[in-house]
């Protein structure tokens, strides 16, 4: 029991330490990350790049990113959100107005995070170019979404994993038809 109230004090003073870094680069960059992540615009944009400009590889690597960032919302919003209910860190704690525009649902995973490290993960092996640069905007987005209050560190940790589970899934799902569950 001592270790779960150890690593809660702190994903705690994690949250709070980067909820109040006030930088320049974070008041100039972060909201407009938050805006493009909206609803998967950014992910969905670069898979339109990719497929448009990217021949037979680039549509290969935009299908991947598309159906494993899908995955990964269905999984960390249709399901994980449902079964573990977790509240937003507290908004005393946020010293910026970022903290109104939270979310109502479980804090617990990172949607946002989940759908970044699913596109990312999947499209790196077909493209790693493109995998590449879509590390920055990933790693962005899981900066953002502690820093505006919406999730807690452990949130956007287990929103990492729930897109890598995705996108290995995704990569496995060809083997495993072609060879059956042994």
């Amino acid at each position: 029991m001592d270790i779960l109230a150890s690593l809660r004090g702190a994903d705690h003073r994690l949250t709070q330490r980067m909820a109040a870094w006030d930088s320049a680069w974070a008041r100039r960059l972060l909201p407009p990350v938050e805006e493009a992540v909206e609803h998967t615009k950014l992910w969905w944009a670069a898979a339109g790049v990719m497929a448009a400009g990217g021949g037979r590889r680039g549509r290969k690597a935009a299908a991947a990113g598309i159906t494993a960032m899908a995955l990964a919302e269905l999984l960390s919003n249709g399901v994980v959100k449902q079964l573990i209910e977790r509240r937003r860190p507290p908004k005393e704690w946020i010293p910026h107005s970022d903290v109104q525009d939270r979310p109502d649902s479980s804090s617990f995973p990172s949607g946002h995070t989940a759908a970044a490290v699913a596109f990312t993960a999947a499209i790196a092996p077909t493209w790693p170019w493109a995998g590449a640069a879509c590390c920055v905007p990933t790693v962005m987005v899981a900066v953002e979404r502690v820093h505006s209050g919406a999730h807690y560190p452990t949130d956007v940790a287990a929103g990492a994993a729930i897109g890598l589970a995705a996108a290995a899934l995704l990569r496995a799902t060809p083997r495993l038809l072609l060879h059956g569950l042994r």
